[in-house]
């Protein structure tokens, strides 16, 4: 379902309206949304982003333009669950082009630095700082770059490219 209060920049792509939750927020232009995704009130997408399948993305949370969010990838926009009262929530912000991995949970008032990628199923507790990679639970930086070409250079001598 796609709440009528959603802001839906150009060429949005959802992969099927019939298996999303989404309401209150903002999808930048040319951002691709897959199924069994919920983006809550007051997130806000930037253009060309990538969320796969069964993320969540809920209240506060901003994605700059370029980032990937990858499979099952969870955000929070609280410290501790159930307290009894509504709190505020905090700000989480992944910076641009910035990569999530599959299952990976972040926890609300984060930021993750542009270029930074952030391994699967890591458990963020800190900011983790840009052009660097920080996987486990909790994430720790375990290889910082200096710029985007050597990180972009490093994860090219890693795979094969087609």
């Amino acid at each position: 379902m796609i709440d009528n209060n959603v802001i839906l920049g150009k060429n949005v792509k959802i992969f099927n309206p019939e298996q999303v939750n989404i309401f209150g927020c903002i999808i930048g232009d040319e951002s691709f949304v897959g199924p069994f995704v919920e983006i809550t009130r007051n997130t806000t997408i930037g253009n060309n982003c990538v969320i796969e399948s069964h993320a969540f993305l809920c209240d506060s949370v901003i994605l700059e333009d370029h980032v990937f969010i990858s499979h099952g990838a969870m955000f929070t926009n609280d410290l501790y669950p159930n307290v009894g009262v509504h709190v505020e929530y905090l700000q989480t912000i992944v910076k641009r082009w910035a990569s999530i991995g599959t299952n990976a949970t972040i926890i609300a008032g984060i930021t993750i630095g542009e270029y930074s990628v952030v391994g699967a199923g890591s458990v963020v507790t800190k900011d983790i700082p840009p052009f660097s990679i920080a996987a486990g639970n909790p994430a720790r930086v375990l290889k910082q770059f200096n710029s985007v070409e050597e990180i972009q250079n490093y994860f090219r001598s890693k795979q094969k490219i087609r």
